[in-house]
Order: C-alpha cells, then sequence, then structure tokens
C-alpha cells in the first residue's frame, strides 16, 4: 500500500512469509550485510518474519515494501535479545539522537549493553540551527540533514520510521501498593506496530503554531522543519522569477523577531537585495529580548544596513489572500497601502495588524511570501491519551514534568529531554527549548540511563550557558561566549567562529569529517573566486 510510505514509510523493511526471496525485495543483499531478523506475531499459527534495516545496512533508495492491510494489524514487535534491556527513544531529534550516541559510548558489560530503537516520522536526521544556510546557499542539504541510517551506520542502534499513535506505560505499577508490570510500558505506532520497552526517552520535539492567528495555518509558512525550509526557497525561486525584470520588489514579511525571526529575516533580506522588501513584525518593542546585548546590537546593524523593516509594538490580528477580499475598500488603516489607490495582486497576502501599545494606530500590510516564526506547541499533544489510571502530567505547552534527572514526575522508567521536558532551572523558570539545551540533556539522558539500568545514583542535570550564537548571513554572524562577560565575535570572524562551533557538533565523526572537507573546499573555491575579482577589477581600472 502506497499509505504505509506517508505513516511507517516502511523504509526499513523487506518482508518475506515462509521462504519468499529476499533478493525480490532487495536484490544483491544477504543476512551478512547487516539485515536483521525480527518478527511480528498476530497469533498462533499466523507469523509474518519482517526484516529491519539495522544501522549498519547498505542500501539503495527508494526500497519501499507495501504491506497490506492485514499485514499492518500485526502488532507485536520482537526484540532481538529477550534477555538485555530494552530502551526505545522517541524522537530523532538533538535530544533523542544524540542520547541514543551517548549510550552507544559509554561501556557495558554485554549482560547490561541495551538493545536500542529510534522512531522518528522521518528519515533524515535535521541540524536545524542551520536550516537558514539551505536559504542562502552556503551549505547541501546532506551536510546538515544525513539519513539516520547513514550516521547510525557504525553502530547497534536500529532505526524505525514511523509516527507515535499511543503511550501505554506501566511503570506506575507497583507504586501506591498496585502490582508491579514486567516491563515500562508500550509504545503503539500508527503503522500499527507495538514496542514494548524496560525504559522510554520521550524527545518528539515541537510544531510551530498556527492556529491562533486566522489565516496563518492556509497562509504562512512555519520555517522549523527541513520540509520548512524547502517550501520556503522553493517560493522565493518562484517569487525571483515571478519578478525579474520588473521594476516592482517582493514583499517578505517576517512574524516574530525572536532569534529564528531576526535570522530569517537578516537571511532572507541578504538574498533578494534590493530585489526585495523585508518587513520583521514583533509584539515587543524590541528584538531578541532575551539576546546579550552585544548580540542584539550586531542584529541591528545587519539589519538596518539591508534595510530592514522593523515593525514592533504589533500583533497580527489576521492573514488574509488578496482574492478573497471583496474589495480593496475594506483594507483600511496606517501603512503600506492608506492614501493611495493602487490596484493589489491577488496573488498577495493582508496582514492586518493591531498595536500593543497606546499611541501606535492599526496596520495594514501587503506581502508575496509571510514566514511565522513565533508559538510553539510540543508534539505530545498529538498523541492519543492513554486509558490508564496515570497519564503523562503535561504542562499547559504540551510539555512533561519532569525531577531534575529528566525523569517523567510519576514514572521512573521515562525520561523527557528538550521540547518535550518542562524542567526547570535553579530560579524555578523552564529552560528555554534550545539545541544547547537539548545537546546537554542528552548526555545526562544517556549517562542517567546507564547508572539505573546499572543501579546506580542518577545524577541531578544542570544546565551550563556556554553563550549564544546567531546567524546573520553568507558572511556574519554574532556569537556571545559566557566564559567572557561582554565580549561579541561578529561579521566574518563570528561567522567562522559558528560555523567551527557547529561542525563539531555534528553527530558522528564521520559525518563531521566529510562536512568539514566539503566546506573547507567550499571556502577556498570562494577565496579564489574573489581574488580573481579583485585582480580583474585592480587590471581593469589601470
Amino acid at each position: 500500500m502506497a499509505h504505509i510510505a506517508s505513516t511507517a514509510s516502511a523504509t526499513f523493511l523487506a518482508l518475506q512469509r515462509g521462504s519468499v526471496q529476499q533478493s525480490k525485495s532487495f536484490p544483491g543483499f544477504s543476512r551478512s550485510r547487516g539485515i536483521q531478523s525480527f518478527l511480528f506475531t498476530n497469533s498462533p499459527r499466523k507469523r509474518l518474519q519482517v526484516r529491519l534495516f539495522s544501522s549498519g545496512t547498505n542500501r539503495s533508495n527508494g526500497d519501499i515494501v507495501e504491506i497490506s492491510e492485514s499485514e499492518k494489524k500485526l502488532r507485536n514487535y520482537v526484540w532481538p535479545d529477550t534477555r538485555k534491556p530494552r530502551v526505545c527513544i522517541l524522537g530523532g531529534g538533538f535530544g533523542g539522537l544524540y542520547t541514543a550516541l551517548r549510550l552507544e559510548s559509554l561501556v557495558w558489560s554485554d549482560d547490561k549493553k541495551p538493545q536500542v530503537l529510534l522512531v522518528d516520522q522521518c528519515e533524515r536526521f535535521v541540524f536545524k540551527p542551520m536550516l537558514y544556510e539551505l536559504l542562502s546557499g552556503e551549505v547541501d542539504e546532506w551536510e546538515i540533514a544525513p539519513r539516520f541510517l547513514d550516521l547510525l551506520a557504525n553502530t547497534s542502534v536500529q532505526f524505525l520510521q514511523d509516527r507515535v499513535k499511543l503511550l501505554q506505560p506501566s511503570d506506575h505499577f507497583g507504586m501506591d501498593g498496585q502490582p508491579a508490570s514486567s516491563c515500562g510500558g508500550t509504545v503503539h505506532l500508527e503503522s500499527g506496530l507495538s514496542i514494548e520497552y524496560d525504559w522510554l526517552v520521550l524527545a518528539l520535539g515541537a510544531e510551530t503554531k498556527l492556529d491562533f492567528v486566522p489565516g496563518a495555518t492556509e497562509f504562512a509558512l512555519p520555517f522549523s522543519t527541513l520540509e520548512d525550509a524547502i517550501k520556503v526557497n522553493n517560493k522565493l525561486k518562484t517569487l525571483e522569477r515571478k519578478y525579474f525584470g520588473k521594476d516592482s520588489q517582493i514583499s517578505v514579511a517576517v512574524v516574530g523577531c525572536g532569534y529564528s525571526g531576526v535570522e530569517l529575516a537578516a537571511t532572507v533580506a541578504e538574498r533578494l537585495k534590493d530585489k526585495g522588501i523585508v518587513r520583521a513584525i514583533n509584539a515587543e518593542n524590541m528584538i531578541c529580548p532575551s539576546a546579550p546585548p552585544g548580540n542584539r546590537e550586531a542584529a541591528l546593524k545587519v539589519l538596518s544596513s539591508r534595510k530592514v523593516e522593523l515593525i514592533l509594538g504589533y500583533l497580527v490580528r489576521c492573514i488574509q489572500r488578496v482574492s478573497d477580499l471583496e474589495s480593496s475598500d475594506t483594507l483600511t488603516g496606517e501603512g503600506e497601502n492608506q492614501g493611495n489607490q493602487s490596484v493589489y495582486d491577488s496573488d498577495k497576502f493582508v496582514l492586518e495588524l493591531q498595536p500593543t501599545q497606546r499611541g501606535l494606530k492599526r496596520r495594514i500590510l501587503e506581502a508575496d511570501l509571510v514566514l511565522w516564526t513565533v508559538g510553539s506547541k510540543s508534539s505530545l499533544t498529538q498523541i492519543e491519551p492513554s486509558d490508564l489510571s496515570s497519564p503523562l502530567p503535561l504542562n499547559g505547552r504540551g510539555q512533561a514534568e519532569t525531577d531534575e534527572t529528566l525523569r517523567v514526575k510519576g514514572h521512573p522508567r521515562i525520561f523527557a529531554l528538550g521540547d518535550s521536558s518542562a524542567i526547570r532551572d535553579s530560579r524555578g523558570r523552564i529552560l528555554p527549548a534550545t539545541a544547547q539545551v537539548a545537546f546537554q540533556q542528552a548526555d545526562f539522558t544517556g549517562w542517567n540511563l546507564w547508572a539505573a539500568i546499572n543501579g546506580r545514583p542518577l545524577l541531578p542535570f544542570r544546565f551550563q550557558n556556554l553563550g549564544e550564537m546567531m546567524t546573520l548571513g553568507r558572511n556574519d554572524a554574532a556569537i556571545s561566549p559566557s566564559f567572557i562577560e561582554g565580549l561579541t565575535l561578529d561579521g566574518q570572524i563570528g561567522h567562522t567562529a559558528r560555523k567551527l562551533a557547529y561542525l563539531l557538533r555534528l553527530p558522528t565523526d564521520e559525518h563531521r569529517l566529510k562536512v568539514g572537507i566539503s566546506w573547507f573546499t567550499k571556502s577556498a573555491i570562494d577565496s579564489v573566486a574573489s581574488l580573481q575579482s579583485t585582480l580583474t577589477k585592480v587590471l581593469s581600472g589601470s
């Protein structure tokens, strides 16, 4: 069924009934090349053998096997070894993937080394802080979005592409006088598979929240995933072709002036140059309110030099397509269209802005592209609630409440981190869901799983702020390290320091080496091209 490609995606499956020839499903593959056999059982009389790609498997793209509806009903996932601990990690972002790699790097006794299964709805890990470089053309997709199977090729971690449907934890049994359970619980996936686990890691991330502003879901593009970045890049290409050779400019509205909004506005403005105008809208009266002053000042300088219009102290009340409006008479207010009788482009969008401060008037903006960077919701909220008596304790943001060891409260065999966790700092504030926080939480989660499995005491998580970084374009960035108060590296130096820092943070040594060579080669080519351009100008001037 083609449907399985979108839900279970089946990139891990090569099905066999009885003695069906393996070569028909995956020509040229054998057991010695890393395909391990597992069983999903539905009844004693009916057994379906499933071959799961282990991380050491080499395979070509597009090997997707269709599963019939009857086969999708087979539910029980059987781990390779019934004697070893079973760790299921949900989510392959910074928290989930780096926890799996941390578990792989630790020293285990043979009988205690856990079997690790990583589940994610996508086939690629995405290094989200560098999505902006896809728009500027500075990086290639494979560099910041490698396939999980490639990253895990030299590990024992298994990868499964699927969506989580339901959690049924049972680790609360045995508490308050209840009978104890033999496992930590069960994860039910959309494909129909069920996974029993001993230990569970919740690292499902978050999604952009668009539904609180009318029209945002239909007309605004978020920028938080690889798919989002590809859509934005394709839309910009379409607009660049549409306006090529014309006097009018491409109009882009960026909603939100936190780090993501400012980085996006700076990158798009640099790409469009004088062919476009970028407007950044923020409810507060400053950009990046939580950023160090040095980063904020560097960002303001860059945005000003690229003629980005900052519209501060405004909320977006609604977004409409121009073609859906009955007449331009409905578009009244103070802004770019007040006082003129220009005809609206039906392919454009209209944003109604509501002031958040006294003394400001309502504004109406017109844009070819609306980019949304404010609001997020934890992906835990999309999981169907369990009918058991002890559901996960979630806060208003949909994050799991955890203790200081990152274990979910009331569930000693479940850990949560990243956007799925609501852990608080020493002052009682929930830690921000940033890549830096997730990096550090992954280290602690891996270690605490090792400690829990080996009967050792768990360590309390303590976040250490190492500083903050932001990209401001192809050769511009700002970095404020925490260990030197008041220091900010910006411009080309900041850009180089940021890329080196992220290169060191890439998931595996093999991937770091490939990306490092690629970036060095590109840098060398750019330097030669710049030198040739300079020499050409000098010679032509003489």
